[in-house]
Formats: structure tokens, C-alpha cells, sequence
């Protein structure tokens, strides 16, 4: 989708939608990480701490998790295997947030970790992953990475094509592994993040899996991998997915991999994750353990977005533009794919003037809501886009030179620096000049 098309798109969606008569909200909305409130200034916090202290604190723009809310979500998903099998293995698709303060969360709950690069293998190690719970996923991972991996350890590298099947036989014969397939299930998301499909750069097709199975022989194969997509909210292909991969034959392992969605939007309701469980299991034969791959709804909605409101602008009978200090180098998912956020002044939740939320970079479609009811906004308040946990700080950029953001923890009232913001001095450090 062009950046102009997705504006559009996120207009037409957003704003009709929206009521301009609702009552300030006496708490957050679902949408906002656990424990959110209003606190009695009636200031948004997060993790205990007030939004606008942590403005002052950190400046913005800044991302902002609720630590407790990754934690609670990691045991949820125990929880939710353990109440029906005790063989399961949950990996966390840390590509949604491939950050060591994270690892660190989810390695102590207990979790393995997915990983789909050299560097996301490098930061997982240093989060405290165990090599021998590490999967490596990628479609065309070089040699360096495979040896790279070989070296550390890792426990199961997921192996993608016949040329990656010789590569890896020459480097590291009797190396576990898993086989991807393609299962030509295609679920209901948006085409850029659907994996399933018979067209697609992931995984060995169905019709090529006998060959690819009797190719391992100098491997050790110990089970099949597929991954449909992500954002799903429809579990039916889940468990679609569990009787394909069951009928290519008897494996230990069977990676079922993540896509659970999460409500970006407050009218969004997913299934729960003891929902995507009982699915997921459903289809699976007895004796075998299964494998997910959360990676989104682990930290999708622990994670907000701070910004701070540069102008107010508005043109006369098209709409109101409320231009924050970021944009698309620190979430540029609404400009890739047409995603749709809310926002919220800090200390004015609700509102009733309808704005399109624009980025300050040097491009028309830099903008991050289409249409959004605000209290009133004005240059210096804090505009906080929440659900930006997954995905934003990972394809975060520098475009136009702007420094990436800072990364704040926030436990009990206690928030902690784990990313300091880039300086225009980092900017220049890999130049030679």
C-alpha cells in the first residue's frame, strides 16, 4: 500500500466510527497495557508511573512498557498449555521486540526464544536464553549465521529450503532441525504479514516435503514447522494447520508458530490466548509436543508511544492536523500496511474534536492516525499512541536524520532507562569521513 492510499485508508476506517459525543473515559481502554489508570490528577500512568513525568523525565518521543503486562502475558500462556498437556514449548518471536530488557523478561518466565537473524540470535544470548532454547528461523540465512548458531549451540535451527538443507548437511552434520513448510493455508490478515499461502517466500511446499524429508538424512529432522501469518483473529485455521502438518507424518516436535491478534483499536476484540491454546492442541496428536511461536500478543499491548504536539493545524472543511515530534522513523506500520491506532492527550483522555495525527517527516503520507476524537489539543500537550510494543521499535529507522527513541520499563512507580535516545553524534559513528 503507498503511503497515500494507507492515509486514506485510515481515514475512511477511522473516522466514521468515531463518537463525538462520548463522556470522558473514567479508565483506559483495553487497548492500554495491564494496569493502566487514571491516576487522581487525571493523568494516564503506565506501570504506576505518571505519562507526563516520564515526558519531563525522558523526553519524547519515547516507547514505554509496562513490564508486568509482558509477564503476565508469558504466564498466560503456561498456564493455558500446562491446564491441558505438559508437552509444550513456547517461543518467543522476538522479532516483534528483539530487546535484551525483554529477553531477560521472558527467559526468566521460562520461555525459549524464536530467533530469524545472527543479530536477533546475538540478542537473545545476551537476554539470558539458553542456546539449546533457541529456534533459528529465516528464509535465506547465510552461512555466518548458520555457523554463527552451530558455534553458540542453538538448539533447533528451522530449515527452510533444499539449497539451506546442503549448506547446513556440509556445516554441521547430526544438527537438529526442524522442516518449514508452506501448508497453503491463507488466513484472514493483511497479504504483507500472510506466510501460509502457497505463494510465499517461507517453506517448503507440501508437494516437495517427501523429498525435502528423505534429503535430512545426514540431519537430525525431529519435527515440521509452518507459521500462517499474524494479526489472526479466525482460530479455525490453527487448527487446520495442526491435521496438514499431522498428516505428513510422525514427528516429536510440531511448531504451530504464533499470529494470535490483539486489539490495536478499542472496538477490537481477539480470542484469548486460552482460546488460541485449546486450538492449537485440538489438532495435535497425542505424544507429540507442540510448539508457538508468540511474539505480538506477548508485547503488543505493553508498550505505548509518547509524543509531544508541535502544531495544531486545521484547514476548513477537510480536517484538523495534530503534528507530533516522531512519526514514521519510530512506527511505520500505518504508512506500510494501512494499521490503525488510537491516541489519547495524557491528561485529557477521550475528547471530541476528530484530528488526523501527522508525523514531522518530510512526506505526505507521514501520518500515523487518519482520524482520532481528541480533547482539545494543543501545542505541549502528550499525545500517547498505545499498542506500539511490537513492531515500532524493531522497524524503527533514522529517515531524515532523527535520532531513534529512548526505551522506558515501568514496574511499581519505578520507570528505568533500558535504550537511552540516539544523539546526532551516533548518527555519524559508522562513517569514515
Amino acid at each position: 500500500m503507498a503511503p497515500a492510499e494507507a492515509v486514506a485508508h485510515a481515514g475512511e476506517e477511522d473516522g466514521p466510527a468515531l463518537a463525538t459525543q462520548a463522556p470522558p473515559p473514567s479508565h483506559p481502554s483495553h487497548v492500554y497495557p495491564l494496569g493502566s489508570r487514571l491516576n487522581e490528577a487525571g493523568h494516564l500512568e503506565i506501570g504506576g508511573c505518571d505519562v507526563l513525568e516520564l515526558a519531563r523525565e525522558f523526553g519524547t518521543p519515547a516507547y514505554v512498557y509496562a513490564e508486568d503486562h509482558i509477564r503476565a502475558r508469558a504466564a498466560a500462556y503456561r498456564e493455558a498449555f500446562a491446564a491441558r498437556t505438559d508437552r509444550f514449548e513456547i517461543l518467543y518471536a522476538s522479532k516483534a521486540f528483539p530487546h535484551v530488557a525483554a529477553n531477560r523478561i521472558l527467559s526468566a518466565e521460562g520461555l525459549s526464544c524464536d530467533v530469524a537473524s545472527g543479530g536477533e540470535l546475538y540478542m537473545a544470548l545476551r537476554g539470558g536464553f539458553a542456546p539449546e532454547r533457541i529456534y533459528l528461523h529465516g528464509n535465506n540465512k547465510s552461512e555466518a549465521e548458520l555457523r554463527y548458531a552451530v558455534d553458540q549451540g542453538v538448539g533447533h535451527i528451522v530449515v527452510d529450503s533444499f539449497d539451506e538443507l546442503d549448506r547446513l548437511e556440509r556445516i554441521a552434520p547430526g544438527q537438529a532441525i526442524l522442516l518449514r513448510v508452506t501448508p497453503g493455508i491463507e488466513p484472514a490478515t493483511h497479504a504483507y504479514i500472510s506466510t501460509g499461502q502457497e505463494d510465499s517466500k517461507f517453506g517448503i511446499g507440501l508437494d516437495e516435503l517427501p523429498r525435502a524429508i528423505e534429503r535430512c538424512q545426514g540431519l537430525e529432522l525431529r519435527g515440521l514447522h509452518a507459521h500462517l501469518g499474524s494479526q489472526i483473529f479466525d482460530l479455525e485455521p490453527f487448527g487446520k494447520l495442526a491435521e496438514v502438518l499431522t498428516a505428513m507424518g510422525d514427528f516429536p516436535l510440531l511448531n504451530l508458530g504464533g499470529g494470535l491478534g490483539i486489539a490495536y483499536t478499542s472496538d477490537q476484540q481477539p480470542p484469548s490466548i486460552d482460546e488460541y491454546v485449546e486450538v492449537l492442541l485440538e489438532g495435535a496428536p497425542e505424544g507429540v509436543t507442540v510448539l508457538c511461536e508468540p511474539g505480538r500478543s506477548l508485547v503488543g499491548n505493553a508498550g505505548v508511544t509518547l509524543y509531544t504536539v508541535g502544531t495544531v493545524k486545521e484547514i476548513p472543511g477537510v480536517r484538523t492536523y495534530v503534528a507530533v515530534d516522531g512519526g514514521m522513523s519510530d512506527n511505520p506500520r500505518p504508512m506500510l500496511y494501512g494499521a490503525h491506532y488510537e491516541a489519547d492527550i495524557a491528561d485529557r483522555m477521550g475528547g471530541e474534536r476528530v484530528c488526523a495525527v501527522a508525523g514531522k517527516h518530510c512526506e505526505s503520507g507521514d501520518v500515523l492516525i487518519g482520524g482520532v476524537a481528541l480533547d482539545d489539543p494543543c501545542p505541549g500537550d502528550v499525545l500517547v499512541t498505545p499498542v506500539t510494543g511490537a513492531y515500532a521499535h524493531t522497524m524503527a529507522s533514522n529517515y531524515n536524520a532523527l535520532p531513534r527513541p529512548p526505551i522506558v520499563f515501568c514496574r511499581d512507580g519505578d520507570a528505568r532507562l533500558v535504550t537511552r535516545r540516539e544523539t546526532y553524534e551516533d548518527l555519524a559513528l559508522r562513517d569514515l569521513v
